[in-house]
This record gives C-alpha cells, structure tokens and sequence, in this order.
C-alpha cells in the first residue's frame, strides 16, 4: 500500500493539473464567443459566393469558360486540401478530420485517381504521414496568430492557385469542421475547384438555366471574382474550424477538469483509509505491548 506522503504528493499533482484545464477551459470560453460570431457572420455571404459560382459554372458547357469555374476536363488528380488545428487539447477535433481525410484519400486511390494533400495545420500534417507520407507536398501552419484574418486565407488561396496554374491538380476539395455547437461540430468536405453544380429538386428548376451579362468585360470580371470566391471560401473554412476548436477544446477540458475533481476526490479516500489502518495498526501494537507487560 502507498505511505500517506505519495498519496499527499499524487493528490498535490492532480490539482495542479486541474488547475491548468480549468484555467484553459475559460480561456476557450472566452475566445468561442468571438469565434461563434464571425463563423456565423461569414456564412451568408460565403454560401451566397458558392451558389453564384455552381450557377456560372452550370452556364457554361461543354467546359468552356475560365478553368477554375468550369475545371479543366478531367478529375484525375484530386488535392485535398485538410484543414485541422496546430495544437491539440481538443477532444475529438483533429481526429475527426484526419479521419474523413483517410476515408476519402482511400476511396479516391481506389477509383484510380492521384491524390495530393495540402495539410493547413500541424496535427493534420502529423496525423496523415504515418499513412500517406508519400501524398502530402506541402503543410502551411501557424495561421491565426495573434489573430485569424483574411490574410490567413489569402495565403492559402495564394498556393492553391499556384498549383492550379501550375496543372499540379484538376479538383480540389478541403475537409473541415463545420460548427454547430459547443459539443456538435460536423466534418464537411466541399469542393472548390471546380465549383460543384448546383442542386436541383422536383419542384425547382436548375440554377445553370439563368442568363448572365456581363459589365463591363466577362473576363475581366471573372478574373477578379472566382481567386476572390476561392480566397471567401477558405476563410470560412477557417473561421468554422476556429469555432469549432475552441468549442471542442472548452468541452474536452470540461470534461478534464471534472475528471479530475474525481481522482482527487478518490485518492482523497484512499489516502484518509490508508491513514486509518496505519492508526488502527498502531493501537493493536500499543495495547498488545501493553497486555504482554
């Protein structure tokens, strides 16, 4: 049985640690908010870019237009682009992506195709080398600090439109958590290049039917709006994950933080009945020392 001063130091070492993912926990807390607020702020806009760019897609045909709308007429080479955080500490946050990433990297290879992975974080990056080392060509991390801005995406965007230009890839799609809550984030994989055509139901009739104009040149325009809805969907991306992360990290340490109150709580118990049979020891000897004089 452990002496009284390991049981002291284990309980010692315990609420330190508590300490620190309690202390974490409210900083998570803190930055969800802010967070939870640009995430839900840019989705309009971001869903609204997408729907135009499935739209204009659908308008052209038989692959006519600029390459990063209407794509380059094959989907031989995929890059998947998977986005995951730099720091753990967070449930189930990166594990869930890498998860979907190997999923889909192995139903890619399966059809024949060439996979290519651009890792945007380190745990992604980490996680995915030990299966598909051979696939990643490039990790970008350090993105958000001190804060995550449009610049992060634009850095992304930036890369991404090399190797387009550069025909390293003809499609390219990135899975990310999407944020619904602080214990719901949901893996999504969305596709960017090209834009995926737009659905159509029963009772609706499909988005490619519409007319565009074009004020005051097509290309020119076009030029500037499809690196833009590409640099617009990256951000959000990023801004889901950033919710989604300091979401899954508030609960994850949560979660620690009342596991261990737990530990405490039992080797509190051990400790005190450990003492009471050192006492109770120490009586039997003291009172048979007695009876034997």
């Amino acid at each position: 049985m452990p002496s009284l001063k390991t049981y002291r130091l284990r309980i010692r070492s315990v609420q330190s640690t508590q300490k620190i993912t309690k202390a974490m926990k409210m900083v998570a807390a803190a930055k969800l908010r802010r967070a939870q607020e640009q995430a839900t702020a840019a989705r309009p806009y971001a869903e609204a870019m997408d729907n135009l760019m499935a739209s204009l897609g659908a308008s052209f045909k038989g692959g006519t237009g600029p390459k990063l709308l209407a794509g380059t007429g094959s989907d031989k080479v995929h890059l998947l682009i998977v986005a995951t955080a730099d720091r753990g500490l967070c449930g189930a946050f990166n594990s869930s992506i890498v998860r979907e990433a190997r999923r889909t990297i192995r139903a890619l290879m399966a059809e024949g195709k060439t996979v290519k992975v651009l890792a945007v974080g380190r745990k992604g990056r980490d996680q995915l080398r030990r299966d598909f080392a051979g696939n990643i060509v490039e990790t970008i991390t350090d993105l958000g600090r001190p804060r995550l801005g449009y610049g992060d995406a634009q850095k992304v965007a930036a890369r991404v439109l090399e190797m387009f230009e550069a025909g390293e890839f003809d499609v390219a799609s990135v899975i990310f958590n999407r944020f619904k809550s602080a214990m719901t984030q949901i893996v999504t994989r969305q596709q960017l290049i090209p834009p995926p055509a737009p659905e159509t139901t029963a009772t609706t009739a499909p988005a490619g039917g519409a007319t565009y104009e074009f004020e005051p040149d097509e290309s020119e325009i076009l030029a500037d709006l499809l690196p833009r809805n590409l640099t617009v969907q990256i951000f959000r991306v990023l801004l889901e994950n950033a919710a989604s992360f300091y979401g899954s990290q508030m609960t994850a340490m949560d979660s620690a933080t009342k596991n261990a109150g737990d530990m405490i709580k039992r080797l509190t118990l051990q400790m005190n009945r450990s003492r009471q049979a050192s006492i109770t020891k120490e009586l039997i000897e003291i009172i048979s020392g007695a009876e034997a004089v």
